[in-house]
């Protein structure tokens, strides 16, 4: 009794299928599974990573473009509140977060002067929480000097990506932009 021969057998199957039948070694399938989870990996980690940027920016223009709405009058300071505020905010933003902002922080004040405003610092809780006890929306009247800021606690989404990026409890970055400025001579 012969041996059947392999090498006929399967040269016989067209295509990549045959290329993975032919090859006994199998060192094939073993370089594609080693390659395969890091190649994954990188690829969510750079996903994750432009997701998370392009969400930044989008909030620094929504920023930039109520602070300059301030700034000139347009929004009267009698007509904001925290409210308000976070609804006009959010609805620019909803575009690349959840629906009404869950983690949408703003804070808007009146400062004396400019190093005043700079003095003014992110605080991060001992629970990894944005410490947002201080948090008003006082805007002031015509040349006054204001900051606003605004903070999203942006989730991270891929688990293994979570502990790199996220400096806030439950897996969250957070992300903020602010801007000061002087207002322009308005009417009050």
């Amino acid at each position: 009794m012969t041996k059947p021969n392999h090498t006929q057998a399967s040269s016989r199957r067209p295509g990549l299928a045959g290329l993975f039948l032919r090859n006994r070694s199998g060192s094939t399938v073993v370089e594609f599974s080693l390659l395969a989870l890091p190649f994954a990996a990188l690829v969510f980690a750079i996903l994750e990573s432009c997701i998370s940027f392009a969400g930044q920016q989008v909030m620094s223009n929504i920023t930039d473009d109520i602070a300059r709405q301030i700034r000139t009058g347009q929004l009267k300071p009698a007509d904001l509140t925290q409210a308000t505020l976070k609804k006009m905010i959010c609805d620019e933003l909803e575009i690349m977060v959840a629906k009404d902002c869950p983690g949408l922080e703003v804070d808007l004040r009146e400062f004396p002067t400019f190093a005043a405003a700079a003095a003014v610092r992110i605080r991060i809780t001992a629970d990894k929480d944005l410490n947002t006890s201080d948090f008003a929306v006082t805007p002031g009247l015509s040349m006054s000097k204001n900051m606003l800021r605004v903070f999203y606690k942006w989730p991270v989404i891929t688990d293994f990506m979570s502990k790199l990026m996220s400096n806030l409890k439950d897996g969250k970055t957070l992300h903020f932009a602010t801007v000061t400025w002087q207002n322009e001579p308005f009417d009050d």
